[in-house]
């Protein structure tokens, strides 16, 4: 399956890797270039054990590809994950479950 990861912190990168390494064809997305371009060197830009030795190894594969071009993720993917972080809201707007 062609699968996009819209962002690589945590939980967006761990799941992109992942789900090449299981044998999906996947883009990871980020608007950092710098980070994009140290994942395209194969190396993890967070602290995971093992992961950079899995995405090295999915890449050379053919199964994992990063870039900053929403545009060329989103068109990839039959499915999107976005893994992005979501800000939490104000504290009056918070609405009190019934």
């Amino acid at each position: 399956m062609r699968v996009c990861v819209i962002g690589t912190g945590y939980v967006g990168l761990v799941t992109g890797v992942c789900l090449s390494h299981i044998g999906h064809d996947v883009i990871c997305v980020d608007n950092n270039e710098q980070k994009v371009q140290l994942m395209k060197s194969g190396q993890s830009p967070i602290y995971e054990p093992g992961l950079s030795e899995l995405m090295q190894s999915s890449m050379a594969e053919g199964r994992l590809n990063f870039t900053s071009d929403l545009a060329a993720g989103v068109t990839h993917g039959e499915v999107l994950f976005i893994a992005v972080g979501t800000p939490p809201c104000p504290p009056e707007k918070v609405i009190p479950a019934t």
